[in-house]
């Protein structure tokens, strides 16, 4: 594994441990030229997804960006971080044993808005602002009015 302090290509592992979800390998290594300490997670891998964006481009299926917009949705909220992980591990265990090469970028924002849905209305509407493009205030008090009435927070 490559330092991201120095760039040597060597390091050594010195803790091993499964998450608390149990759904990757925590390790904690050591660079053996800086001797920096950093910690890298391994996930397992279904099969290989192909994301179908608006206008048919397509692009592997990215964990950090699913884990950067719901972390933007969530950010300020107060929920623990495990749930936010869980969250994620769920929608890409789903995203993998579809039994489809290829998902299109919909669904992927359906799962999301499912999850943050039972997780929190705050983050909910703020994913859901951007994953269906409110352009205007009315669409907000709209959607956040839709929330309220099915017994949202």
């Amino acid at each position: 594994m490559r330092c991201p302090f120095c760039a040597h290509d060597d390091s050594q592992v010195k803790d091993s441990r499964p998450t608390e979800d149990g759904t990757a390998i925590r390790r904690r290594r050591q660079c053996t030229s800086c001797g920096a300490r950093f910690t890298t997670f391994e996930r397992v891998q279904l099969r290989d997804v192909t994301i179908v964006k608006s206008g048919d481009r397509r692009e592997a299926f990215d964990r950090s960006k699913l884990e950067h917009s719901v972390a933007l949705a969530c950010r300020k909220r107060g929920i623990e971080q495990e749930r936010i992980d869980q969250l994620i591990s769920g929608i890409q265990r789903q995203v993998e044993t579809a039994g489809d090469s290829e998902v299109p970028s919909a669904r992927i924002g359906e799962l999301v808005m499912d999850g943050l849905r039972q997780i929190d209305s705050v983050a909910y509407i703020r994913f859901a602002s951007v994953y269906r493009d409110f352009s205007e205030a009315k669409d907000f008090e709209e959607f956040a009015s839709t929330v309220r009435d099915a017994g949202g927070d």
